[in-house]
């Protein structure tokens, strides 16, 4: 690996951008800013590090600083749970060795897909590693796309999200969810820089979307726990569905996505109507109380 880890470098940089002087508890001293964020020197007096230990940090010198420091650094920066986990597997990968051999192609337990059935009258989908799309039961492709009828190699939710014009019509906060996403890959590439698949997808994005590229180049990381997606659907209508996930006990690479609406709400009648709907579509004959 490099001598110089260029990805922290940038992370501690931009984070540093961020951060609203005013707010972090620092004494006024008169200078003007001239740039936004904190100083170098006001990031390391916040983590009780010297200047010239922090500035060598920021310039991806091949430095392993204690848990306690990177806390204390963390802190300053105002990071979350996310940019916290972030900034260790950036230090942490500078002194680990590349992963020898590639990961292997994911696979789906027999339990898990009945999983997915079982839980039918909600959407539902299974992520792997780079936001590949593992499995869907038939509420989340009748919810979001056919992800079974797409080649292998574009059943990733990224690629969706920013290649696919019914991705974009499909969401009115279209912004909100790709940035996510976008976040949500930055956090992992940060725990497996190595990864050839996951690289190769960036790379292909970045070349593809000018919005993805954009966003990647602030480097602000997200992890997905739960949230809601505003949606535009041209059979539900208008509707806000809100997810939770959850990560599977011995299999840390794949999340289930559940969605739901709330009892009683536009959303949730809307489900109802998708699912019968979908019912038709995948029998071929008219739902109860439908009429031609």
């Amino acid at each position: 690996m490099a001598e110089t880890n260029r990805e922290l470098a940038d992370f501690l940089r931009r984070a540093r951008g961020q951060v609203d002087p005013s707010r972090a508890g620092l004494p006024p001293d008169g200078r003007v800013r001239r740039v936004p964020g904190l100083r170098r020197e006001e990031v390391a007096l916040l983590a009780g590090v010297s200047s010239d230990y922090y500035t060598h940090l920021e310039q991806g010198r091949r430095i392993t600083p204690s848990s306690a420091v990177i806390e204390a650094i963390g802190r300053a920066l105002g990071l979350d749970d996310a940019g916290r986990a972030h900034l260790r597997d950036l230090i942490g990968a500078a002194g680990t060795p590349a992963r020898r051999s590639p990961l292997g192609v994911q696979r789906v337990r027999p339990g898990l897909y009945q999983l997915l059935d079982a839980l039918d009258g909600e959407p539902a989908l299974l992520l792997g590693r780079r936001t590949d799309i593992l499995a869907t039961n038939r509420m989340a492709r009748a919810l979001f796309a056919d992800f079974d009828r797409l080649p292998p190699r574009e059943r990733n939710y990224a690629r969706w999200m920013f290649l696919d014009d019914t991705a974009r019509s499909l969401f009115v906060d279209w912004e909100e969810q790709a940035r996510t996403v976008v976040e949500s890959l930055r956090l992992e590439v940060g725990r497996d820089p190595d990864d050839r698949a996951t690289v190769s997808l960036v790379t292909g994005l970045r070349e593809h979307s000018r919005e993805f590229d954009r966003w990647w180049e602030q480097h602000r990381v997200h992890r997905r726990t739960h949230g809601s997606k505003r949606l535009r659907h041209p059979v539900a209508g208008e509707l806000t569905v809100r997810y939770e996930t959850l990560t599977l006990p011995g299999d840390p690479d794949t999340t289930l996505y559940i969605y739901s609406a709330e009892p009683g709400s536009d959303a949730k009648r809307g489900l109802d109507l998708l699912a019968s709907w979908s019912l038709t579509e995948s029998t071929g004959t008219p739902a109860q109380g439908t009429t031609d």
